[in-house]
């Protein structure tokens, strides 16, 4: 991973610092001074190429990666805000006032970003948020009405792996709900199965009365580590499956789960993941996976992937509502905003057209850095009503 980011980084860790250097510490300042603020820049650059020209992809490694990625971050950020307003008050250096103001902006938008990088860093991941949702559909038999089902995604255990604390109290926060089902749209580790093994028994504490169904997401099919060979990594696929099965989870492979209220019954259809890019895995088999289902039964869909919903949901079915996460909504949210919408139409919350309706979870956990920013790690709590019983 490094190694395909390695020239944004160079470029991230020198044009800023340049920049300030040119318009603050040049001539200004001792050359010691000037030496010192290059000092971590140039550290950061050795650090990163010899990951990259050293890719590893074990837990250890990919610990560092996530230290060398937060720390740049933490410092390009703040300087690159701080360099363009240096810049822009230059432009117009005639006018006194308008620089001094650019100048004591420069250094108030660096300070505060720093900040705020820190808090993402330290804090923001561990904001554990619970969201309430009313899903109403015509289908919705009676016995089901009031029906609650806890939503998450997006576990990335690998990169919680010494904060078995904040996997708890996402624990707790669900099980404090009582929800009559809990459900787990996909990704559950970086790269390993063996990232689990410190949560075993912390995820096994899940409760509900219908229990916890769970499908598969993008990275738990292993992809993203350099195995010997693929039967190899099958291998590790069937046991990460096999964990989920020993914490006492349904998994649904492109098959569904009957659940029952009295007379009633609605259907949990489990897809693989299927994803818009031809490097995620495209494994969903919607028609087997319905086989048998009464056309009149409310039929809750769970793909990890949310752009399966306008691909294949909307054009080619009536399924009332489905479930997705995979998006984190980027781990960084600015009020209505997050850059996953340049990836995705639909990347967090409900999104409704005519009768069908998707619902993605922003995720609760984080892919390789600990950093989230607004879109902070978010329980979805549904709660089902039919019309049939008003």
């Amino acid at each position: 991973m490094i190694a395909r980011i390695l020239i944004l980084l160079i470029a991230l860790l020198t044009l800023p610092s340049w920049g300030i250097d040119r318009l603050v510490f040049r001539n200004k300042w001792p050359r010691w001074v000037r030496l010192l603020f290059a000092l971590p820049h140039l550290l950061l650059l050795l650090a990163l190429t010899f990951m990259a020209i050293n890719e590893s992809y074990t837990m250890t490694a990919d610990a560092v990666k996530g230290f060398l990625l937060s720390a740049t971050l933490c410092l390009v950020v703040p300087e690159t805000l701080t360099a363009l307003l240096l810049l822009i008050g230059r432009i117009g250096k005639k006018q006194k006032l308008f620089r001094r103001s650019m100048t004591v902006s420069a250094y108030l938008v660096g300070a505060f970003s720093f900040i705020l990088m820190l808090y993402s860093f330290t804090l923001g991941y561990k904001r554990i948020q619970t969201k309430q949702f009313t899903f109403t559909h015509s289908s919705i038999p009676p016995q089901f009405k009031g029906y609650r089902i806890a939503l998450i995604s997006d576990l990335h255990l690998g990169t919680l792996r010494h904060h078995q604390d904040v996997v708890q109290q996402i624990v707790d926060s669900i099980n404090v709900q009582q929800p009559d089902l809990i459900i787990f749209v996909g990704d559950l580790v970086n790269y390993h199965v063996q990232e689990i093994e410190p949560f075993r028994n912390i995820l096994s504490q899940l409760k509900a009365r219908d229990g916890v169904v769970s499908v598969m997401g993008n990275h738990d099919y292993l992809t993203y580590f350099r195995w010997n060979n693929t039967a190899e990594r099958l291998a590790a696929v069937r046991q990460l499956q096999q964990e989920e099965r020993n914490m006492g989870w349904k998994l649904l492979l492109n098959e569904n789960l009957i659940l029952h209220r009295g007379n009633d019954s609605i259907a949990v259809i489990g897809l693989e993941n299927h994803g818009n890019r031809p490097n995620f895995p495209r494994r969903a088999k919607l028609q087997q996976a319905r086989k048998n289902l009464s056309p009149n039964c409310f039929q809750l869909l769970l793909q990890h992937d949310p752009s399966y919903w306008e691909a294949q949901i909307l054009p080619n079915t009536d399924i009332p509502l489905m479930l997705s996460g995979h998006t984190h909504a980027m781990q960084l949210q600015i009020g209505k905003w997050s850059p996953a919408a340049w990836f995705y139409p639909q990347w967090s919350g409900l999104y409704q057209q005519g009768n069908q309706a998707l619902l993605v979870n922003p995720g609760v956990g984080e892919v390789l850095l600990p950093f989230r920013f607004g879109a902070w790690p978010e329980i979805d709590i549904i709660t089902l009503d039919s019309p049939l019983a008003h």
